[in-house]
């Protein structure tokens, strides 16, 4: 490791011909976690070239060490997906053509050098020069596909980078691309492609509708190599059609043989999917979540299920479509029923002893493998027929339990799991040890039964999950509530009664990961208040930083507004926000604020229900009217075709000059995922502290077993979590060095000390006692004095100035030290 220490910094510094020295720093921090083997927490300014530093760093470590894993790198959306590669392209391709340079100039790459003899290492490294190449991006998509350098491919070492997606973004079937959801897509694609409708075509050519592409790829066998290079989604559509393969079960396939894997987090936090994706991944695998300041409510929800009146009612009629099947499949082919109850007496299914085809695989247990019993299903549901009636009585008991709640004398009701499960066994006889298998059987039934329309089970494997997840986790502490409410809808006057199973614990997800891997990478721009993770996630991390913003000039302006301009104090408390004078108050601010600021304006609500009532009282005041004057307005709304639609619209507004506000939602679609850089977005408001909503008796279970467990008080969490959705909503101001945006924090409970100070360093840095505590009027002066000092052309020798060269790199990381260590001997120190 040591012998390489050098080389590593040469390699990272190849990206671009000179780095910031945040993402110098961030580059630090992460070899540092790498070499100790073991996790970190890394919270890095927004717009600073996080993705390409992290890539840079960890592909050139994979290089210098070719014993380290796999990178698999864990995204939020597919635009995201999308954007990793490309910057991964940038990287490998740009590095190739540097060792290819090097090697050309002093006929040696760098793998070929003594490592045994660090004195020759060291005394060498002062008289390297290679020819420097800035690798210049243009308007055009870095190169995908296939890359070849000299029999090295992408990076000179051969690198295989893959991402992997659902069917429906990877499909290239004419016929499945016309199903409108993911489900439909599913289901299309396993009606062509299972194991059972393959071996009747065998019998019977032409009796039943196969894909090609999938055929093709199953004839090619262990021809269906793929050569090193970068694949995002559309080159593995394309690369895949060409060959007549499939691409989402070749991405399938070569996940073992890839370098790079780039994909969603559910593949890896979510036990049921990343059973069938993420299982053999090797130990030494470095894992990144990128963008994870929500990885906490990212477990909770994989390990959560809520039931509805609607739900059950689904689950009984899919009990009746199994039960009718059974009943034709033991007249006409009961060999195969028998087979099945054969091998789950055995065990051979459960302990893992029968592979299921990858065409086959269609659900696996939500349970955690480390707390799956090795043991066989119980007698009492082996046969087709018993689990049916077996799951008919489950279901006809939380039919009942839900219609109590639901009923004149009904209420919200919580309990504990072990007490819930004490109640459904004494009120339907039956035992937990086959509760606890039932999601498992069920999944083997429908194999059996040869199902290819999952989607059409959705509802019962709801309950298989709810019932297999309570009797598993019942015993001990309890790390889930059973939460039982009249009316879960969220639309106002509609009765809608749930039964939520609502994890508690968000380490519980995750856990198994900082046990399989050495070093998991937990990275964003919004970590802050980054000290809480650890306690959430009950993992201690060898390296912990938040780091600052290097910048040539301003190029954030905070603001905290407390008043408007009558000196009336702004705030989305529950005692204030339905005040006039406030939301009057709030449409003053944003009309001036849309005045003089140009183009796009992002302004962000603590809530649906809340921002459709102020756009509501602001129509009725003439708010909009005046706000239309200089600006367009688009709306985000739950509809996803509505806000991509939106979107679309206020970019062109803003590109051809008109001008734009976009009002959002904290915890929204586009706070999440949605760049508003350069002209999209001048300024971000946030209108309210985004609190979650404190009369959730989901909430409150979760909040009561931190205060217990992890001694984690109530406000603490509150305030933490708040703070990390407003940091998130303002960072998507900002993407570059260049680009430049005011963030409005709109509440007078943010120039409180408890509150601003959770916010990230890159913004505090910029936050000074001047920004703190205004008024419209001074936010107004604040917003035009620096919106003229940003208007002035950018000084490039400024911009040079925060950069870093090669040599500086180097000096700030001094080569080992030989020191002499007794006769004969040698030691390297830092």
């Amino acid at each position: 490791m040591r012998g390489k220490q050098v080389e590593l910094v040469l390699l990272l510094t190849q990206t671009h011909h000179r780095i910031y020295l945040e993402q110098h720093q961030y580059m630090r921090s992460l070899k540092q976690a790498l070499d100790a083997g073991g996790h970190c927490l890394l919270e890095m300014p927004t717009g600073t070239g996080k993705t390409v530093s992290l890539l840079s760093l960890i592909t050139s470590y994979q290089f210098a060490n070719p014993s380290s894993g796999k990178l698999v790198y864990c995204t939020r959306t597919v635009p995201e997906m999308n954007s990793v590669m490309e910057e991964l392209a940038t990287v490998l391709n740009y590095r190739a053509e540097q060792l290819s340079a090097s090697e050309e100039f002093d006929g040696n790459d760098f793998q070929q050098q003594d490592e045994e003899s660090p004195l020759a290492e060291n005394s060498s490294l002062p008289q390297r020069k290679r020819p420097r190449k800035v690798y210049k991006k243009d308007d055009t998509n870095p190169p995908m596909g296939p890359i070849c350098n000299g029999g090295k491919g992408a990076g000179g070492s051969g690198v295989l980078a893959l991402c992997l997606s659902s069917r429906r973004n990877m499909c290239v079937h004419e016929r499945v691309l016309e199903e409108s959801d993911r489900e439909a897509v599913d289901a299309a694609c396993r009606s062509m492609t299972a194991s059972w409708v393959l071996e009747k075509v065998k019998q019977n050519p032409g009796s039943l509708e196969t894909c090609q592409y999938y055929d093709n790829f199953q004839s090619a066998g262990e021809a269906t190599t793929m050569p090193s290079g970068i694949y995002d989604l559309d080159q593995l559509k394309k690369w895949g059609k060409q060959r007549g393969w499939c691409p989402y079960y070749l991405t399938r396939q070569a996940i073992n043989h890839a370098n790079v894997l780039v994909y969603n987090y559910q593949y890896m936090l979510d036990p049921k999917v990343a059973k069938m994706v993420s299982k053999e991944l090797e130990s030494e695998s470095i894992i990144v979540f990128d963008e994870a300041h929500n990885i906490d409510s990212v477990c909770i929800e994989a390990l959560s299920v809520t039931l509805n009146e609607q739900g059950l009612e689904k689950a009984t009629r899919s009990l009746g479509r199994l039960s009718s099947e059974v009943n034709r499949i033991k007249k006409t082919d009961n060999e195969r029923l028998q087979q099945e109850y054969q091998n789950l007496v055995n065990g051979l299914i459960d302990q893992g002893l029968i592979d299921q085809a990858a065409n086959n695989i269609g659900l696996a247990s939500n349970v955690l493998t480390p707390d799956v019993l090795n043991e066989t299903i119980p007698g009492n549901i082996r046969r087709a027929e018993h689990f049916v009636a077996f799951m008919r009585k489950v279901v006809n008991h939380l039919k009942v339990r839900l219609s109590s709640v639901a009923g004149p004398s009904g209420g919200v009701q919580s309990e504990t799991p072990l007490s819930f499960l004490h109640r459904m066994t004494h009120g339907t006889s039956i035992e937990v040890k086959p509760l606890r298998f039932s999601y498992s059987r069920l999944s083997s039934l429908l194999r059996t039964l040869q199902v290819s329309n999952l989607d059409e089970f959705n509802a019962l494997t709801d309950v298989a999950d709810f019932v297999t997840l309570l009797s598993t986790y019942s015993e001990g502490v309890a790390k889930f509530a059973i939460i039982m409410e009249p009316n879960g809808s969220s639309i106002p006057g509609a009765i809608d009664p749930v039964i939520q199973l609502a994890c508690l614990d968000s380490s519980l997800a995750i856990a198994p990961l900082f046990k399989r891997f050495g070093s998991i990478i937990i990275t964003s721009g919004t970590l802050s208040p980054i000290d809480l993770y650890p306690k959430l996630l009950q993992f201690q991390p060898c390296v912990s930083e938040s780091l600052n913003m290097s910048t040539f000039r301003p190029c954030i302006r905070p603001l905290i507004v407390t008043k408007g301009s009558d000196q009336l104090a702004v705030s989305t408390k529950f005692e204030d926000r339905g005040k006039t004078a406030v939301v009057r108050n709030y449409g003053a601010m944003l009309m001036e604020l849309c005045r003089a600021i140009p183009d796009g304006v992002v302004s962000f609500f603590t809530s649906y229900s809340y921002m459709e009532y102020v756009i509501s009282e602001w129509d009725s005041m003439g708010v909009l009217r005046e706000i239309l004057k200089s600006k367009l307005v688009f709306i985000e709304t739950k509809d996803v075709v509505e806000t991509t639609l939106a979107l679309d619209n206020y970019r062109r507004a803003c590109d051809c000059g008109r001008g734009a506000v976009f009002f959002s939602v904290a915890r929204g679609k586009v706070s999440e995922g949605i760049n508003f850089d350069r002209h999209y977005g001048r300024a971000v408001i946030m209108f309210g502290v985004p609190f979650q909503y404190t009369l959730s008796h989901v909430l409150r279970a979760r909040l009561e077993y931190l205060q217990t467990h992890y001694q984690i008080r109530e406000q603490d969490f509150l305030n933490f979590d708040a703070l990390r959705q407003a940091s998130q909503c303002v960072g998507r101001v900002i993407r570059s060095k260049t680009d430049y945006g005011l963030i409005i924090f709109a509440d007078s409970r943010y120039s409180r000390h408890d509150k601003r100070s959770k916010l990230p360093k890159w913004i505090q840095q910029f936050l000074h006692e001047e920004h703190l505590n205004l008024s419209t009027d001074m936010a107004l002066q604040h917003v035009r004095q620096f919106l003229r000092i940003m208007g002035q052309p950018i000084d490039q020798i400024a911009l040079q100035s925060v950069l870093l060269t090669l040599e500086e790199v180097e000096r700030m990381n001094p080569p080992p030290i030989l020191q002499t260590a007794g006769e004969g001997g040698a030691m390297l120190v830092e």
